[in-house]
């Protein structure tokens, strides 16, 4: 069986350091952790987004029983209530993706097309070479080594 390496797509330039790939690759991460932040953004959104409609459904419900007055009020001062000053959940993401999460992917795509050529993940393809067990079942370098 012949030993291979991380595709075309995955392998450093010639002349990049160690260095370099470390930095891009602590810059990959803090990436995917605003990623993760913006999944529960999101999840924040809509999870407050369906509180305040089964909100609602309770204030019909407490309506209906006749607690008229406890309605009024859960209604006037807490459904379609502003979650931070002025703004509800879909504000608030917006603003999240259009002031830092926007920039932050194009200044992380930046550094990599300067660097590297726009290539990804190399330095978790340099991990991947070094922890794999060259020429074991399931260690391959890419699919097409076929184990």
């Amino acid at each position: 069986m012949t030993v291979s390496g991380p595709d075309a797509a995955h392998q450093r330039p010639d002349g990049v350091s160690d260095a370099t790939i470390s930095a891009l690759g602590r810059l990959s991460e803090a990436l995917e952790a605003v990623e993760v932040a913006r999944g529960f953004l999101y999840s924040f959104h809509r999870l407050s987004g369906t509180a305040d409609l089964t909100l609602g459904d309770a204030v019909a419900e407490l309506r209906e029983e006749g607690h008229t007055e406890l309605a009024d009020r859960i209604e006037r001062e807490l459904v379609g209530r502003n979650v931070i000053r002025g703004r509800w959940t879909f504000q608030i993401v917006e603003e999240y993706d259009d002031g830092y999460y926007s920039v932050f992917r194009e200044l992380e795509r930046a550094a990599r097309d300067e660097l590297v050529d726009g290539r990804r993940h190399l330095y978790e393809a340099d991990m991947k070479e070094h922890r794999r067990t060259h020429g074991a079942e399931r260690h391959a370098a890419t699919p097409d080594e076929g184990s």
